[in-house]
C-alpha cells in the first residue's frame, strides 16, 4: 500500500531538502523549491503515490522546480554556513572539513544548471546516466557531455585557486 502524503512528508523532507540544497547552493532556495514541488505534488497525489516509487517522481519534480527557476531568475552565489548544513540534519555527514564542503559548494555554484544537476546526481546521489538521462529528460550522451564539462570547469577552478 502506498504512503499517504502526509506519511510521505514526514519520512521524505530532510532528503529532499538535502538534495535540495546541493542542487541550488542556497539552503533558502531549496526550502522554496521543495515547498513548491510538495504544493504540485500533494495536489496530484494519487496519481503520485500510484507510480509505485513516489520518492522518484517527486525529486524529478524537485529538479525541474529547480531547472524551471534558473530560467526565470537571474543567478545569484551564496555559500552556505556551517550553521545551515547543521539545520538540515546532516548528522550522518563523514566530512569534518567544512571548508573543503564550502569550496565544494562555492566551485559548483559556477556551473551552468544541468550540468550542475548532472553532477549532483551522480556524485551526491550515485545516478546512473540512464537514471540522470531520465530525470533531466535528455538521452544518455547528454548527461556524458554534461559530466565531462562540467569536470573540466572544476578542474580549471581548482587549478586557478592552486596558482593563486
Amino acid at each position: 500500500m502506498s504512503p499517504t502524503f502526509d506519511e510521505f512528508v514526514a519520512e521524505r523532507l530532510d532528503p529532499l531538502l538535502r538534495y535540495a540544497t546541493v542542487l541550488t547552493c542556497d539552503a533558502h532556495l531549496a526550502q522554496d523549491v521543495v515547498q513548491e514541488s510538495l504544493l504540485r505534488a500533494q495536489q496530484r497525489w494519487p496519481r503520485i503515490a500510484a507510480t509505485g516509487q513516489p520518492a522518484a517522481y517527486v525529486k524529478r519534480m524537485v529538479t525541474n522546480e529547480y531547472l524551471s527557476w534558473r530560467r526565470r531568475r537571474a543567478r545569484t552565489d551564496v555559500s552556505l554556513s556551517h550553521a545551515e548544513w547543521e539545520a538540515l540534519g546532516r548528522s550522518d555527514d563523514p566530512a569534518d572539513d567544512y571548508d573543503a564542503r564550502d569550496t565544494m559548494l562555492a566551485e559548483i555554484s559556477a556551473l551552468p544548471a544541468k550540468q550542475r544537476a548532472a553532477v549532483v546526481l551522480r556524485y551526491y546521489e550515485d545516478y546512473s546516466d540512464a537514471e540522470i538521462a531520465a530525470l533531466l529528460g535528455c538521452r544518455e550522451g547528454t548527461v556524458r557531455s554534461h559530466i565531462s564539462r562540467a569536470l573540466t570547469t572544476l578542474r580549471a577552478i581548482e587549478l586557478e585557486a592552486e596558482q593563486a
